[in-house]
C-alpha cells in the first residue's frame, strides 16, 4: 500500500527573489500547482526580504533604501511524504536558510 500522507513544508529566504526562484523549482521540477504554494512574510511585519535583491539591489544610486527589508520570506506548501527528501533539496538549492517540515 502506497503511503499518500501529507506532510507540510516551509522554508525561509532572505529574499523575495529567492523565495520566487523557489516558487518556480517546485512548479517546474516537481510539478506542484502554484495555488497550492504560499508565500508571505515570515513575521508578522510587512516585508520583501531581510536583503535587497532583484530591482531592489541595482541602482545607479545603490541599493534602494525605500523597501520594507522586515525580515525573512517563508515560502510553505503541502506535498505527498515522497516528495520531501527532493523538494527540501530544491528548496535549498534556490538559497533558503531553513527548511523545516511537519
Amino acid at each position: 500500500m502506497a503511503d499518500d500522507s501529507t506532510i507540510t513544508i516551509r522554508a525561509t529566504f532572505e529574499t523575495r527573489e529567492a523565495a520566487d526562484l523557489a516558487l518556480e523549482h517546485l512548479v517546474q521540477q516537481h510539478g506542484i500547482s502554484r495555488p497550492d504554494i504560499f508565500i508571505q512574510s515570515a513575521s508578522d511585519r510587512n516585508s520583501a526580504g531581510s536583503a535587497p535583491s532583484g530591482g531592489d539591489a541595482f541602482h545607479d544610486d545603490g541599493a534602494r533604501r525605500d523597501a520594507p527589508l522586515e525580515g525573512e520570506i517563508e515560502v510553505s506548501v503541502d506535498i505527498a511524504s515522497r516528495q520531501v527528501a527532493a523538494v527540501q533539496r530544491s528548496l535549498r538549492a534556490a538559497g533558503a536558510v531553513r527548511v523545516s517540515s511537519r
